[in-house]
C-alpha cells in the first residue's frame, strides 16, 4: 500500500505510531508499527495458500506487543523471593493479609470508569461524559 501526496484523499501511513489512542486531543493514529512477516503455507488445497499470502501482504498481522519482556520465569525456577511465605498476599496462612498490600484509592470511581471508557469510546460520548464531570467536581 502507498502512501498518498499530502492534500490528497487516502491512506496515510503514520510516522510514528501509537501504541494506545488517548481521548480527544491527545489522540493518536494507533495503526502501523511493527509487522509479522508473511508467510507462504504450503500443502494447503489449490490455490489457498496464494490467497492466504495474498491476504497476509495486503492486511500485515500485528507484530509482537511482548518482544521487549524479554523471556518468562521457568515454572520450576527457584523463587526470587525466598523469604517471603507463598500465602502472602491472601487471607488465609502466614504472610501479610490482602488488605496489606491493598494500594490506596483502588475503588474504582465513576470519574476513573469514565476515563478508561472515554479512552476506548472511539464514537467520542463518553469522553463528553468524563469532560463533564471534570468540569463538575465530581
Amino acid at each position: 500500500m502507498t502512501t498518498a501526496p499530502e492534500g490528497r484523499g487516502g491512506y496515510r501511513a503514520p510516522s510514528n505510531p501509537a501504541p494506545v489512542s488517548g481521548p480527544g486531543a491527545l489522540s493518536q493514529r494507533t495503526d502501523g508499527g511493527p509487522t509479522q512477516p508473511a508467510k507462504y503455507i504450503s500443502g494447503m488445497p489449490y490455490g489457498q495458500g496464494q490467497e492466504t499470502y495474498s491476504n497476509q501482504v495486503a492486511q500485515p498481522l500485528a507484530g509482537n506487543p511482548f518482544s521487549g519482556m524479554g523471556e518468562p520465569t521457568p515454572l520450576m525456577a527457584p523463587s526470587s523471593r525466598p523469604g517471603e511465605p507463598i500465602q502472602s498476599g491472601i487471607d488465609i496462612g502466614d504472610g501479610v493479609s490482602s488488605t496489606a498490600i491493598r494500594l490506596p484509592n483502588q475503588e474504582p470511581t465513576i470519574l476513573t470508569i469514565m476515563q478508561r471508557l472515554a479512552e476506548a469510546d472511539p464514537s467520542g460520548e463518553s469522553e463528553l461524559i468524563y469532560n463533564k464531570l471534570l468540569q463538575s467536581g465530581t
